[in-house]
């Protein structure tokens, strides 16, 4: 599609208008370059996901992006999946020691590995990891398209090794974490999908497993922050992976097309391939349950996402740029400066803007979607303020750079989508200043 065809809200127009990322034929298609105002988002994104992971009792690790083909074998991956991946590489030519190594397809190989590297007691579970992990897609040309189907996915990974009468909770616990997440990021759910196997024999796993596992995950749907949201719960035969049943949470683009953006997904294939126990109380070995979970995702479709869903203007704290200073007299720069050291220093991102007229400059903020606009004239200098312009609240305030510095760095500090202005500051009522 040309970008002369593409919707207005469509992400790759709002992300050329915001600088958000960059492609270019000699990297080749599918591969975006996250410029600074990009990796902004995409950092901001991955310290939220880690704080989350933190807070659900993950381990973070780290894998390489490379394995022999060897490990793909054994995990199915190559079998099911070889089309969808990079070819080989072969490392050592000819020689009868070289190695096929192969960019990977998915990170629960890896973690399965990690896992295998030491012997777990049944107190020792829940065992869980958290990888930020990039993983390769060999998607046709034909298919790719920005930031939303991309050829390196960098993914927000995690993986649970639980008991079987841990499911549940475990569950619990990932939906919560979910859910609070898609509530920061202002993401309406539509509904959660219980995603069950059909009459079939292409599943993995014997019919008491599928029986509990199913049990468990509508346990856990009726359970924690699940229960209290009063979300609507669909069950879906017939749409389980076939090692395993999942919950996806279900959401609508801007274009009203339905998809799944988190999904908590049950595994018995990984754990049987690579022989994943845990020593129980009787000391015999048991094998454990893989629980696939990512909160935010693939922080390239996530970023897309939320790009059209909130038209390019962020909550403030995800803003690449969260106050921009225009001043009115160009002779002011020490002074301008020096109010943006003051913001920075409460860990405010800041631009400065010189550029041309002040009326091209406010209309270049709004299309960068610039979170806050800061106006300083010679009367915020002698008073020492900012004319602040918020265009996500529609509010136009004048208070002083402390007060404002303070306002915001709170707002951001709690993940709030917008700043909090009061009614009244210094006594005084804060009427518009236009």
């Amino acid at each position: 599609m040309n970008a002369e065809e593409l919707s207005p809200s469509d992400h790759r127009v709002i992300g050329r208008q915001m600088e958000i990322f960059a492609t270019d034929p000699q990297i080749g298609s599918g591969l975006p370059l996250w410029r600074p105002a990009g990796a902004v988002i995409r950092h901001e994104l991955e310290q939220f996901a880690r704080e989350l992971a933190v807070r659900t009792g993950c381990q973070e690790v780290y894998s390489p992006v490379l394995a022999k083909r060897e490990l793909y074998e054994r995990s199915g991956h190559w079998a099911k999946f070889s089309e969808d991946m990079f070819p080989p590489l072969d490392v050592g030519g000819d020689q009868a020691d070289g190695d096929q190594l192969v960019l990977r397809p998915a990170n629960c190989p890896h973690h399965a590995l990690i896992y295998a590297a030491e012997q777990h007691s049944y107190r020792d579970l829940p065992v869980r990891y958290n990888e930020l992990a990039p993983m390769f897609r060999a998607e046709r040309s034909g298919v790719l398209s920005g930031l939303s189907r991309v050829r390196q996915i960098n993914l927000d990974d995690t993986h649970v090794f639980c008991r079987s009468d841990q499911v549940a909770d475990e569950v619990s616990l990932a939906l919560n974490g979910i859910l609070h997440a898609f509530d920061v990021l202002g993401i309406k759910i539509n509904y959660l999908r219980l995603s069950r196997r059909d009459a079939g024999d292409g599943y993995l796993g014997s019919d008491q497993q599928w029986r509990h596992a199913e049990d468990q995950l509508r346990a856990a749907l009726a359970a924690g922050a699940v229960e209290q949201s009063e979300l609507e719960i669909h069950e879906a035969v017939g749409e389980a992976a076939f090692y395993g049943p999942k919950i996806d949470v279900q959401v609508s683009d801007t274009r009203g097309h339905e998809e799944s953006l988190a999904t908590v997904q049950l595994d018995f294939n990984q754990p049987e391939r690579f022989g994943l126990a845990y020593v129980a109380a009787d000391r015999t070995r048991q094998p454990v349950i893989m629980i696939h979970r990512g909160v935010l995702g693939a922080m390239e479709r996530m970023v897309a996402f939320l790009l059209e869903l909130h038209d390019g203007r962020l909550p403030l704290w995800l803003a690449p740029v969260q106050i921009v200073l225009l001043p009115v007299h160009l002779g002011s720069d020490d002074q301008v400066r020096g109010v943006a050291e003051r913001l920075r220093r409460r860990g405010i991102r800041v631009r400065i803007d010189v550029d041309g007229s002040l009326g091209r400059r406010i209309r270049a903020s709004r299309v960068r979607r610039d979170a806050l606009i800061g106006v300083i004239g010679q009367t915020e200098i002698d008073q020492d303020q900012l004319a602040i312009d918020d265009p996500r609240s529609g509010r136009r305030v004048r208070m002083g750079v402390d007060a404002v510095a303070e306002l915001v760095a709170a707002s951001i500090s709690s993940r709030a989508h917008e700043v909090a202005w009061p009614e009244r500051f210094d006594g005084q009522d804060l009427a518009p200043t236009g």
